[in-house]
Formats: structure tokens, sequence, C-alpha cells
């Protein structure tokens, strides 16, 4: 029989992800249980409704868009409004004098760190990323011959070490990507730590023929909980680069808006920028969707109801805590990584599955030992859990 496909994507493929997994054996376990009966906490999928705002901007888009070329082509880089009002608004959260030329519109963040990778990454590339991470990652490096390096972040909270993460760099090294606030453990790196790795990533530039990229993944920033907040990255070295998108903070997971930012201070800055609007354009995706832009434009200033969120995140923490498992609270994002019982991660899962309970085995995410559970999810399906997930922790 012919090879229809690349090896790396059939390699790819036999091993789905650990999220898509349990996805679909919840899928089934559906079918036989009733869906009534099922608990899935596997997927981020936010179901929180857009800010009320959203509904009168879709009205007055539709009016707008049948006129000649309202959804015509854009600059590959984006609508100019857009991306002077998103620079103006990243400005103020990063301390860094941006204009809109230093931010480039993407089809998601995902979109922005595929376009990033293909304008940086040569065959044989590494890239470090803190332990537990979003396992999509090695697929978006691996795209372009690189190779994603995991360095084990310790300690109950899974807070950020920049020495263990600096010490693993080599001249193959070409970028350190952090995800704060954390997806999976919903950790919030501290400014200290911040502060230290972006000091190493200077210190180890002053000698490179090819610069080592600090690169912040932040789609999750405006998730900050108990008082915390998410300090500013790209403030601290002209190496920064800032990624995010709309999808939980406005509820537009599926309208696919990201974006980049580079700071201005980076040496030949418009290099970057030019190549960035290349791979955003060779990719195949051209441009972010042009309503998706203009509905981003019009709710820069908006946000979820995060009380709602926060809430959930309590009564999650409350579950955990009288099933017996052992869990950081997590500051941000929406996510708990609490310990397997008895250290096995697949077969704790597989427990769960008996009771009804879909979560995630931490090996998905580069650290077995631990569970994940998505806490974007209806209160009543976080209170009808309660029995089945003490049972399956019996």
């Amino acid at each position: 029989m012919q090879r229809l496909i690349a090896q790396d994507i059939a390699e790819a493929m036999a091993n789905a992800s650990w999220i898509r997994r349990m996805f679909e054996a919840g899928n089934e376990l559906r079918k036989s249980r009733g869906p009534e009966n099922v608990f899935d906490f596997s997927l981020g999928n936010p179901d929180v409704p857009p800010p009320a705002k959203a509904r009168d901007v879709l009205r007055a888009l539709a009016d707008d868009a049948v006129r000649p070329c309202g959804l015509g082509y854009m600059p590959n880089a984006g609508l100019p409004a857009f991306r002077d009002a998103l620079a103006a608004k990243l400005a103020r959260e990063q301390g860094v004098p941006l204009a809109g030329g230093h931010v480039i519109a993407t089809v998601g963040a995902a979109g922005a760190l595929v376009a990033f990778f293909r304008a940086t990454l040569e065959r044989g590339d590494e890239v470090l990323v803190p332990a537990p991470y979003f396992v999509e990652y090695g697929f978006y490096c691996g795209h372009f011959g690189g190779t994603l390096r995991p360095v084990p972040m310790r300690g109950p909270d899974f807070a950020l070490d920049p020495e263990a993460l600096l010490a693993q760099v080599t001249d193959r090294t070409r970028a350190i990507l952090i995800n704060s606030p954390n997806n999976p453990t919903g950790a919030i790196y501290g400014d200290d730590a911040l502060r230290a790795l972006a000091d190493g990533v200077n210190r180890l530039n002053a000698g490179r023929a090819r610069p080592l990229w600090l690169l912040s993944d932040e789609p999750y920033r405006v998730f900050a909980f108990d008082g915390a907040a998410v300090p500013p990255i790209l403030c601290l070295s002209p190496w920064a680069v800032v990624l995010g998108s709309f999808s939980k903070s406005l509820s537009l997971a599926g309208e696919r808006i990201g974006y980049v930012a580079v700071n201005p201070a980076l040496p030949d800055v418009g290099t970057l920028l030019a190549a960035l609007t290349l791979t955003n354009r060779t990719l195949g995706y051209v441009n972010a969707p042009i309503l998706g832009q203009r509905l981003a434009l019009a709710l820069l200033d908006e946000q979820v109801d995060l009380a709602l969120y926060d809430a959930r995140r309590k009564a999650m923490a409350a579950l955990l805590a009288e099933a017996g498992l052992r869990f950081a609270m997590p500051k941000g994002a929406f996510y708990f990584f609490p310990e397997a019982p008895g250290g096995d991660d697949v077969a704790f899962c597989q427990r769960l599955l008996g009771q009804g309970v879909i979560a995630v085995p931490g090996r998905g995410f580069g650290m077995a030992g631990h569970i994940r559970l998505c806490s974007a999810v209806p209160m009543e399906t976080i209170r009808r859990a309660a029995p089945a997930l003490k049972a399956a922790c019996r």
C-alpha cells in the first residue's frame, strides 16, 4: 500500500494528544451512559458568553459587510485601525511605547506562534519550555525542523525557575517559550523570576550570532484571581515577543483572532516584522479574519465575566479538596493540575472514566503523576460530579 502522508504526521496521528483522546473517550461514554451522567473537564473551551456589547457590534458589522469589499482582502498584517488600537492597549499593559506597526494580527495565538517559528527557526534549532506545558507547542516548532525541549518546573505551585531554563541553553537554543497564566497549572509567573529570566536572555544575546528569543504566550492574561497580577515581559528585554488572542478574554475562540507584538527596541526590528508579515501570508493564513478583527476592535476595552470564572474556580477547588486530592490553588487561567493518587495519571484517569468523569493525564502536558481538569464548565457540572469524583478517589 502506498504511503499517503508524511512519516512524522503519521506518527503524530498514532500518538494523538491526550486531550483529544480523553475527549473522544467522553463521546463514547455519553452514548452508553447518557450525557447527563458524564462530567467532562477535558477541554479548555470557554462557554461564558461574549460581552453583551458583542450583540450590537455584530448587528452593525452585518450591515457594513454588504458594502463593496466589506469582506475582502486587507493588509496581511491586519486592519490598520485594529493594529493601532491594539498597540495602544498593549503599550499600557506591557510598559513599552508600541505603535501599530509593531503589532501583527494573526489567526489566534497559535497562528502567531507558527508564523514566528516559521520566520526564525532553522532545522535543528531548539525551543525551551517550562514543563508542564501546552502540548501543541511541540507541533508548532516541529513543523519547521525545530525541537521542543521541556524543562521541569519543580515545587507544589510550579513556579518559574529561570536558573533551570537558562542552564539548558545551548548554541542550538533559539527561543525560551513561557505561558503565564499557565495551561495546565494556572500558575502566574512572578516579576522577580521573569526579570531574572530576561536578564539571562539579555546577557546571553551579547555574544550570539543568532538571537535567543524570549516568547510569552498570553491568551489567559486577564484571568488572574485573588488579587494576583500578570507582570509584563515585553519591557524586560529587546528580545521579548508577546503573543496572545481574544479566544478566552472575549469568548471568541472560533473567530481565531490573535496577535504578535515585538519590542520596538529590538535591533533591526523592521526585518522581523517584515518576516512575520510574510510568514503570516505564505503559511496560508493570508490575514486574520476581517469580521473577527472588527469585532475585537470594538470590544478591546471589554472582557468576559471573570466573577463567573472565579466562582467556578472556587467550586472546583472545594470539590477536589472534598475528594481528597492534593493540588495548588491556581492563581490564573481556568485549569487545575492535582496530583494523581498513587502517582499513575493514566490509571487514575481510567478510574475517573469509570465514574463518568473525564480528565486529562498530566503526561499529555509533559509531567506525569498529575491530571488536568478544566473549570470552564457549568457550575451544575462541577456540583453533580462530586459523588463520581469521590468514588474514583476511593
